[in-house]
């Protein structure tokens, strides 16, 4: 008999339909776009509104405590849905399910399976339970694997001309704050040939920009080929047709040398933007997070970075109020920023996690002096954000169109090489007489600026 909740279509390979809501990080969003694809090979349909549909998928985050009330804020609205009888069932994947394993299901009885981030490979089977009313197995949960999973065959939710490249998986950092490693395991290198098919997948698709990402990626190859490969990797990847713009994310200030910055700064593609996450300038601080560098070798490797590669720039995030955190040490931090000029930089205030080593650090700091000292730190780096920004008026800069402008008529939203989609500023482009549309570059005059974003008039025809 049919479902209910099935639209009627003629397709015989047609199982049901299913929406999704992916939460979190770039990473748990190729883990999303690579579940979407299986069920779209397995004949289940992706609608966009939940009510209705065969079932939902929540693919959640789990790293801190606002990421965690976002997700099980997702997970009771669809619940409530299912409730009023307009799901049959609800999946709640991703990093909340592996961190919390089976006291979700204790504390939500209404969600129908779990499944962990590397039980993604099995979503069309916890599928096929739920319409074939199957309850025997509510959970799946697989080890980390010693090779990254495969992300070929993406259904992807980001917009067409743009994409993440997944280079590898979990991390061997073990950052006191951080409990990535607890819900994603150990580094795991996805192979070269893999990363490269995946990668000419994508341009065939019509994908111009590649983000890629990873857990940390000047780590990628130790464990697979004895040494790191992303100079390597980097190279190969700057052959493929199609892309045109690479776009390096989540640097860990390790394993960075000269051929790696000689490789980024003489490649065609790969644009001159590098996100290094440093989280502290002093180095007590930095000790008691184990990040296994210090303040001098930061400085030095940013200096060695600015002098190989031209026009870099560098986006980086720091934590105040880490436990302990003197006023002294943070103005050390605050020096530290002063000193450097980051284009680009987010803070974040300390979020106490139980299953981290630094919640048994002493010296655990009230909100209100973690949320002062982020409000000061970001007032200082505002200060280089917006000078940055002021410097490009008048230059004729390159510029991937995103978007048309949601309340201006002829006006649209897009970004230069100096910015990451959804965390950097944008540009508004005005057509001027060219026809812009998504996923086109155009060369734009650089006019003016609103705080961190930039406002350009289109002078060449897009291509």
């Amino acid at each position: 008999m049919k479902s209910k909740y099935r639209s009627q279509t003629s397709d015989p390979d047609y199982k049901g339909s299913y929406a999704f809501i992916s939460l979190g990080c770039p990473k748990n969003t190729v883990d999303s776009e690579r579940m979407m694809g299986l069920l779209k090979l397995d004949g289940y349909r992706l609608v966009s509104d939940p009510k209705g549909s065969d079932f939902v998928i929540v693919n959640t985050c789990g790293f801190i405590e606002r990421a965690r009330d976002e997700s099980f804020a997702s997970i009771d609205e669809m619940l409530q849905l299912k409730s009023e009888g307009k799901t049959r069932g609800v999946i709640v994947s991703g990093c909340l399910a592996e961190r919390q394993k089976e006291q979700l299901l204790v504390d939500r009885p209404g969600i129908d399976s779990l499944v962990g981030v590397f039980g993604r490979e099995e979503i069309t089977k916890i599928a096929d339970r739920i319409l074939g009313n199957l309850e025997e197995q509510r959970t799946i949960f697989q080890p980390a694997p010693v090779r990254a999973l495969p992300d070929t065959d993406r259904l992807r939710i980001t917009p067409r001309h743009f994409a993440y490249l997944k280079i590898s998986e979990g991390c061997d950092r073990l950052c006191t704050f951080c409990a990535i490693p607890k819900m994603r395991g150990k580094h795991a290198t996805k192979p070269m040939e893999e990363v490269l098919k995946e990668a000419r997948q994508l341009a065939a698709s019509g994908v111009r920009e590649l983000i890629i990402v990873a857990q940390d990626t000047t780590y990628y190859g130790i464990d697979l080929y004895g040494e790191p490969r992303l100079s390597e990797l980097l190279a190969e990847l700057d052959q493929v047709e199609g892309i045109e713009w690479i776009r390096l994310m989540y640097f860990y200030p390790m394993f960075i040398d000269q051929k790696l910055l000689e490789t980024i700064a003489n490649a065609k593609k790969i644009v001159p933007y590098i996100d290094m996450p440093l989280q502290h300038g002093d180095d007590t601080m930095l000790k008691r997070m184990s990040r296994r560098v210090n303040r001098s070798q930061t400085e030095e490797l940013v200096r060695q970075m600015r002098a190989t590669i031209p026009n870099l720039v560098l986006r980086t995030t720091f934590i105040t109020g880490f436990p302990g955190e003197t006023e002294e040490q943070f103005q050390r931090l605050v020096e530290f920023v002063r000193e450097q000029k980051f284009e680009r930089a987010g803070v974040f205030t300390y979020s106490y996690e139980a299953d981290t080593p630094s919640a048994k650090i002493e010296g655990h700091l009230d909100e209100e002096t973690k949320e002062r000292r982020r409000s000061e730190l970001m007032a200082v780096q505002q200060e280089f954000a917006f000078a940055f920004s002021r410097k490009q008026i008048g230059r004729q800069l390159k510029v991937l169109i995103d978007a048309p402008h949601e309340e201006q008529t002829g006006v649209w939203i897009g970004r230069t090489v100096a910015d990451a989609p959804d965390v950097d500023a944008v540009v508004y482009v005005s057509e001027t007489g060219q026809r812009l549309r998504t996923g086109k570059f155009v060369t734009c005059e650089i006019v003016d600026t609103v705080g961190y974003d930039l406002v350009g008039a289109a002078i060449s025809k897009p291509k």
